[in-house]
């Protein structure tokens, strides 16, 4: 399974697994209702427990490192790297800073176009 397919079934359980990345304007990738996991989910509360079962301060909600890690996925560059492939992030792998930013932006988005409910000050 991909990354990105490891974090939606994280979230959304076992449902999310034929869940694909939703291209953005212009890819030609639409989201579908059939691959679409679960309506509703509250992602934060998810995420919250996920993050005090691992008893450590994890920044989810800005860090796409500690999402992974509060979801138990390996968040290791290579493993990131891999997302921003199956994101299809536009820019350099290399610079490591600005892709984590755009790949939280990204999974943020993914969540909610799938069904999760986000906060209201995380909606990119």
């Amino acid at each position: 399974m991909s990354i990105f397919g490891k974090i939606m079934s994280a979230v959304f359980g076992t449902h999310a697994e034929a869940a694909t990345p939703t291209g953005e304007a212009g890819s030609g990738a639409a989201p579908s209702s059939e691959g679409s996991a679960s309506k509703g989910v509250d992602v934060a509360a998810i995420l919250d427990k996920a993050v005090t079962a691992k008893k450590e301060k994890l920044a989810w909600r800005t860090s796409i490192v500690d999402l992974m890690k509060a979801l138990d996925v390996d968040s290791s560059l290579s493993a990131r790297k891999e997302l921003a492939k199956d994101l299809k992030y536009p820019g350099d792998t290399n610079d490591s800073a600005a892709m984590n930013v755009w790949l939280h932006k990204q999974m943020m988005a993914q969540l909610a176009a799938n069904g999760g409910k986000l906060p209201p000050d995380m909606k990119h």
